[in-house]
């Protein structure tokens, strides 16, 4: 296999590229009137948009990044805040998805959620929270 591809609906192309692009940190490789492509070699990403009509919010449960070492989170949330977009949460010591793991979150303009986590330890537990974690 060579990469992960993720195609993705989106109700506003423009919105949506100025927000991947900022997010991936990189230029589409291809941008027509309806649709863009995104080569994120840096993690063997293949992401497209796909203009359509309507869009509702999450169509999955959320999208992330895992990075290698608590300062690559940092790193990866300045980075996002200099490019102009906001942080929607920030969770540090958080229990999610059998792990304890600081991370925070952007969302796209159609309200998908994604996630940069940094993953401490195992947990024996799913979450510690009501609301489900992942």
């Amino acid at each position: 296999m060579k990469n992960v591809h993720l195609g993705l609906n989106c109700t506003s192309l423009e919105n949506s590229l100025a927000f991947y692009t900022k997010l991936f940190g990189v230029q589409p490789v291809k941008a027509k009137p309806d649709y863009a492509k995104f080569q994120v070699d840096a993690v063997r990403l293949l992401f497209t948009l796909n203009a359509a009509a309507d869009v509702q919010g999450n169509q999955v449960n959320h999208f992330g990044f895992q990075v290698d070492q608590q300062e690559d989170l940092a790193s990866h949330r300045r980075r996002l805040i200099e490019a102009g977009l906001s942080i929607a949460a920030e969770e540090a010591d958080t229990t999610c998805c059998y792990a304890v793991q600081d991370k925070f979150w952007v969302v796209d303009p159609d309200g998908n959620e994604w996630e940069f986590f940094y993953t401490k330890e195992d947990a024996d537990v799913h979450s510690l929270k009501a609301r489900t974690c992942c």
